[in-house]
């Protein structure tokens, strides 16, 4: 390999990757599939287990990565964005890839690539990287969660033993399309010929989409009816209940004999920041990335269902593109005070417009200048109960990052 596209550190490896951003988003399967076969990947014998949806990927992945790791088997997952750090996005059992790790894989990457044109996007050169890892520690099992859609997404590329459906709703209409049916038929786009499916419970325009095309391509398809009930799972929250049932509905589907009891196990152990997630001495923070409508109503179901009626300072930060108004819609009954504060994200809707917006619904607003003050505020302006952050996993990582203290905040655009 020319020395020049060797990496001699992680944080060199990743100013390179982070760089090929500027290719975009490139939603299509020719490019990945062309550096995946010049890698020679996946691994031999290694099965995947594919997750698309609008709500809930994320959980469910870590459900379904859980409850394989209980099994006895070696497992890695794949998902995005990261909360603090890159390495969150590839992981397996045992560890996150290690920073030496990153930089020899992409270092063999761009080696490969450094000529190609259209050169591949940063999705797909992340998603080479996880799997010429998952290969080098020889894993059996792969969770893979989608990037974008999942027609076209990178991950797709993959033929897995079990395709997975989360619950559907409107987000990224800009790229996915502004109806529900539109937006179904992207991610029903992962159904593979005579690979089964199982789905959460849908809208009924949803659930036609994704019935066709399970019946076009002869594939088993499984909806659950009900959620996980023979105990309380480590992720708070009735919609957690649904998605850990979907997980164990995907991993038996695949081909995993997983008794309830080894289920039970296994959703106790799970772990997933962002998502209701306690924080602090006495737990004064909840950190939740709620950053659509369907997102933001669970967020409130669960806050009342441990809460009741308690109402929370709350520091939320929003994207452009995001539904905003749907999200207020369900917050807004919870919330005592909001709280703005600046947060890194390129695509970050300006303090100054999110407060007015804010002032729009009647409920006092602070603005703060920092985001190290805006927490400071919000967990100061009431003691009798956890303040809440929201909106936008952008702002709760870089929240959670200062809050556990950990350092090393890597911002995330992808």
């Amino acid at each position: 390999m020319p020395h020049s596209l060797s990496f001699s550190d992680d944080a060199a490896a990743l100013t390179w990757l982070y760089s090929t951003q500027m290719y975009g988003v490139k939603l299509g399967l020719e490019n990945v599939q062309r550096l995946l076969s010049a890698m020679e990947l996946p691994g031999q014998e290694q099965r995947f287990i594919h997750v698309a949806g609008t709500n809930g990927k994320g959980s469910t992945c870590a459900f379904a990565h859980q409850l394989l790791v209980a099994a006895g088997l070696t497992a890695g997952i794949f998902t995005s964005p990261h909360l603090i750090r890159f390495n969150e996005r590839i992981r397996d059992g045992e560890r996150m890839i290690t920073g030496t790790e990153i930089a020899a894989g992409l270092s063999r990457i761009r080696a490969i690539i450094s000529l190609w044109d259209p050169h591949p996007t940063f999705f797909e050169i992340t998603l080479a990287l996880a799997l010429d890892w998952f290969r080098s520690r020889e894993v059996q099992w792969v969770v893979l969660e989608t990037g974008l859609g999942g027609r076209l997404d990178a991950t797709n590329a993959i033929l897995p033993k079990c395709s997975v459906i989360t619950s559907i709703g409107l987000d990224h209409t800009e790229i996915l399309g502004d109806t529900l049916e539109k937006i179904a038929s992207e991610k029903a786009g992962i159904i593979k010929a005579g690979v089964p499916v199982v789905s959460s419970p849908q809208e009924e325009s949803v659930m036609d989409v994704i019935q066709k095309t399970a019946g076009e391509k002869v594939a088993d398809l499984r909806v659950i009816d009900q959620p996980w009930q023979k105990s309380i799972p480590a992720l708070a929250g009735v919609h957690q209940r649904w998605n850990a049932a979907l997980a164990l509905a995907a991993v038996r589907a695949a081909g995993v004999d997983i008794s309830d009891t080894l289920a039970e196990h296994a959703f106790a152990q799970t772990v997933w920041p962002a998502r209701f997630q306690r924080l602090g001495a006495g737990g004064q923070w909840i950190i939740d990335g709620a950053h659509n409508p369907a997102s933001a109503q669970a967020l409130v179901a669960t806050w009342r269902e441990v809460f009741g009626t308690a109402k929370p300072q709350i520091l939320l930060g929003v994207v452009h593109g995001k539904d905003l108004t749907g999200v207020l819609e369900a917050l807004s009954p919870i919330c005592a005070q909001w709280h703005v504060a600046p947060f890194q994200s390129p695509r970050a809707m300006p303090t100054e417009d999110l407060a007015k917006v804010l002032g729009a619904t009647g409920i006092p607003v602070q603005l703060h200048r920092s985001l190290t003050a805006g927490l400071n505020a919000a967990a100061s302006a009431d003691a009798a109960q956890p303040a809440l952050v929201a909106g936008s996993l952008f702002l709760a990582g870089e929240a959670l990052d200062l809050l556990s203290g950990r350092g090393g905040f890597e911002p995330s655009w992808q």
